[in-house]
Parts: structure tokens; C-alpha cells; sequence
């Protein structure tokens, strides 16, 4: 048997998100794809901003030499500055471009983050609901994922943050804006897992480091602001990507920063840097770098995100689904209305609509909708679901 058994593991117990793709693509093949509510699946449907037509064209009307050479392993100076720039603004620290590496997206971020920060055996907790390949970064690099549930309403309990973490624990892993979920986590929540690592901190004697996934920072709700980690914990890492607020999620376009008063500082950046070379990233996009350089401040539509929000909460909650509200991101994770949440995504699938069964994100009991899809898909989808809340009984 040529596969290595722990990736035959991983694959049998693989991502369910990708296992959903593929049976929306069975279906779609069956049916037809204009009768199929494909909710599975993060792939903004929406375009990138029109500022990011314009410096493409711009670009591709006025070539800079060299511009698809290599660079620096951490990437073109001007575009760090100006990640650097704009964290800056938003977080009040003091980043510059030593701070910032570029990537091939947050995925490709937390990759190198990992393999410069794990020995063999070294414990990452990662909180649970949590995105579906965590787990599978950990393993990359000789990790150990010790999964640790959230509350109810889906927030991180201290307690069990703290009962978690031992002498062999590195790391944390926090992702808010949430996905699967849709929660945001407040200032007072980051500001408590601030304190709780830096007493651990003083008990093992070692560094544990928070690394902070934030694809969806800037896709936030209801008025709310980044709560900035480098403001609450020294030794922390960011995390993020272009995927998603600039609606690139094909160009793998990202970066991590880390926190300029951690500890081994300089060590760790040239770690970061040589990780980002020898797993076979090199570096990040030349063209992306080039193109993102002046976009820092630029988002797409984010009140377009929150009516989706709003349509689909208000009609899942009058139909008498328990949703848990979200607060950024393009997710919500309702509670299943039976115990097995793989057998109801089984019966959704029947109604031709395709969702996520939260066993894939370390939360059974739920399932999750991806609402980043036009509003015809959103609207065909209520009747489905209106559907199985009748058979399922749910008062609404």
C-alpha cells in the first residue's frame, strides 16, 4: 500500500466541506445547476472591487521591470510597509515591514507559522468549532491538536482555556470572525485569553504563542471593529488573507505579522522566512503583491454581506431553527433539528440544497450555510428548509 496510513486517515475523515462540493457537483450534473442551492462552499460570489480592476489594468498597461521575478522570500518591502501601514492604523501598534512576511494565502500563513514554532509532540489548542483544516495544519508539522469546545453561544470559555493548556502546549489557535459560526469575539473575551496565556506563561516558564487566523477581519456587522490581538498578548501572530475582503480567494494572496514586541523577535521572522522557502512556497505572488500594495484600504461591499445575513436569520429563526447570530464572516451555524447532523444534511440534499454538517468543524449537532452566494440561490433555498422544519417539526 503505497499512501501513508495518516493521510488515508485524513482523507476518510477528510473535509467535509470539499465531500459536500462534491455531491453538489453530482447533483448539479443531474438536476441541472440552476436547481441546486449550493450552501456549502466560502467562494464569494461577489466581484473584486472596482479599485482592483483599475490597478490591474493599470499594471498591465504599464509593466514594471522585473515584476514577475523573484523577490525577497518575505516579499517586496513597499507591499509589506504598506500591509504594515494599514495594521498600524487599525490595531494602534507600532508594525512595520520587519513585522510582515506575504504569503500564499492565510492557509499558506499558518503553515509557516507552524513549522517554525513546533517539535515533535508540541500541543496546539485549537478551539472548537473550527475551520475544517486546522487540524491538518497542526499534523503537517509534528503537532498534537488538542481541541477545546466553545460555550453554547459558540464564545471561548476561560475555564476550559486554561484547564487546557500544559507544559507541552505552543500554541493557540483563535479564528474570529469565526467560520464555521459567524461569531466575533469581543475585546473582553481576547482581552481574557491575553491574560490567561501570560499566567500560563509565568507557571511553564516558555513561550506559548496566540496565532490569530483572520481571513474575515474586516467582513464585520452590526457597526463592530477588529478587536486587535497585538493590543492584548505580546507574543501573538496574524493570520489573514485578500481572499476574502478583496474577493481573491483564487490568488492565494496573504500574510503574516507578527507581533513586534514577541519575544525572540528576530529569530522568529527569519524562521518565518525560511519556512515560507523550503515548503515550497518560495514566495508570495509577484503580480498579487504588486496589485494589493495600494489596495490596504479597500473592501468589498460589506453591507451586502449583512442583508443576506439578515434575510436568512430572520426567515431560519421564524421558521423555528436555533441560530446563533453572526457577527461577521458569510456563515451561520444552525443547530441541527435532529441529533445526527450528517443524516440532515442527507435529507437536505434530498430538497436539492447542499449545507455542511458541523461534525466537520469539531461540532456535531449543526450544520453550516455559506451565504456568500447571489440572492436568487439564498431565496431558493428558504422553501427547502422551510420544508424540513415542517417534517422535523420545528415551531416557527
Amino acid at each position: 500500500m503505497s499512501m501513508s496510513e495518516n493521510v488515508r486517515q485524513q482523507m476518510v475523515e477528510g473535509s467535509w466541506i470539499r465531500r459536500m462540493f462534491e455531491e453538489g457537483a453530482a447533483l448539479k450534473v443531474l438536476h441541472g445547476p440552476e436547481k441546486i442551492c449550493d450552501l456549502s462552499l466560502g467562494n464569494p460570489i461577489v466581484e473584486p472591487p472596482a479599485e482592483f480592476e483599475a490597478e490591474l489594468r493599470r499594471l498591465a498597461e504599464n509593466p514594471i521591470p522585473g515584476m514577475h521575478r523573484y523577490m525577497a522570500n518575505a516579499g517586496y518591502e513597499e507591499t509589506r510597509a504598506a500591509v504594515a501601514l494599514e495594521l498600524q492604523r487599525e490595531t494602534g501598534v507600532n508594525v512595520s515591514a520587519r513585522d510582515v512576511l506575504m504569503t500564499c494565502g492565510a492557509s499558506g500563513a499558518m503553515n509557516v507559522v507552524l513549522k517554525a514554532l513546533l517539535n515533535p509532540g508540541d500541543e496546539v489548542i485549537v478551539l472548537a468549532p473550527y475551520f475544517v483544516e486546522f487540524l491538518g495544519y497542526v499534523d503537517n508539522h509534528g503537532g498534537k491538536a488538542r481541541v477545546v469546545r466553545c460555550d453554547r453561544d459558540f464564545v471561548p470559555s476561560l475555564e476550559k482555556l486554561a484547564e487546557a493548556i500544559g507544559p507541552q502546549t505552543k500554541a493557540v489557535i483563535l479564528n474570529s470572525p469565526n467560520n464555521p459560526t459567524g461569531v466575533v469575539y469581543s475585546e473582553n473575551v481576547i482581552r481574557g485569553i491575553g491574560e490567561v496565556l501570560r499566567s500560563k506563561e509565568e507557571e511553564f516558564r516558555k513561550q506559548i504563542y496566540l496565532i490569530s487566523d483572520e481571513p474575515y477581519r474586516r467582513i464585520l456587522f452590526d457597526g463592530l471593529m477588529p478587536v486587535p490581538v497585538f493590543r492584548y498578548y505580546h507574543n501573538s501572530v496574524l493570520a489573514a488573507s485578500h481572499s476574502k475582503d478583496l474577493a481573491l480567494p483564487g490568488e492565494r494572496i496573504g500574510f503574516a505579522v507578527l507581533n513586534p514586541e514577541s519575544d525572540e523577535h528576530d529569530d522568529l521572522m527569519a524562521g518565518f522566512i525560511h519556512c515560507n522557502r523550503v515548503l515550497g512556497f518560495v514566495n508570495a505572488p509577484a503580480l498579487m503583491q504588486h496589485l494589493v500594495r495600494n489596495l490596504q484600504h479597500v473592501t468589498v461591499s460589506v453591507s451586502e454581506y449583512e442583508r443576506k445575513r439578515d434575510l436568512l436569520y430572520r426567515e431560519l429563526t421564524d421558521m423555528g431553527y436555533e441560530v446563533v447570530r453572526p457577527q461577521g464572516a458569510f456563515y451561520m451555524f444552525p443547530k441541527s433539528p435532529m441529533e445526527d447532523d450528517v443524516e440532515f444534511v442527507r435529507e437536505l440534499l434530498t430538497l436539492l440544497i447542499l449545507v455542511v454538517p458541523g461534525r466537520g468543524f469539531g461540532a456535531p449537532g449543526y450544520f453550516r450555510i455559506s451565504y456568500c452566494v447571489n440572492d436568487r440561490t439564498l431565496e431558493a433555498s428558504l422553501e427547502g428548509f422551510r420544508k424540513a422544519a415542517v417534517a422535523y417539526g420545528l415551531t416557527g
